[in-house]
């Protein structure tokens, strides 16, 4: 007796694509997997810089600082004619302190790198 079947007039084989598709699926799972540790062991990742931070609270026109970021040294105000009022490290408000008649101006943090971002406005 002659076994019939659907497939057997259709010149299939039994061979499949998916050994294919997983070869080429592990593959691109090993480039990108290396690619993830060359940056972690190359440091790529410790070039980026992140912007200044700083966590302030207002009151009548005097800002208090009551955090900083990681990076961040210090803020100063824009209207402010006391001592913090450029980005010398040694003139910039810490935690704690009290900015004293900052009313229209702004609050500004200052990175070690001595870049600024501008943390409020018009306080």
């Amino acid at each position: 007796m002659t076994k019939i079947s659907l497939f057997d007039d259709m010149g299939m084989d039994d061979r499949g694509v998916s050994p294919v598709i997983g070869v080429i699926l592990m593959v691109a799972i090993t480039v990108i997997l290396a690619a993830v540790i060359a940056s972690f062991v190359l440091g790529f990742g410790d070039s980026v810089q992140s912007n200044a931070q700083a966590g302030v609270t207002v009151d009548n026109g005097n800002v208090t600082v009551t955090s900083l970021g990681s990076n961040t040294v210090g803020v100063y105000c824009t209207n402010d004619t006391d001592v913090y009022n450029n980005t010398d490290s040694s003139n910039l408000a810490g935690v704690g302190t009290t900015i004293a008649n900052c009313g229209g101006g702004n609050v500004v943090a200052v990175t070690e790198e001595n870049s600024s971002t501008v943390v409020r406005t018009n306080v």
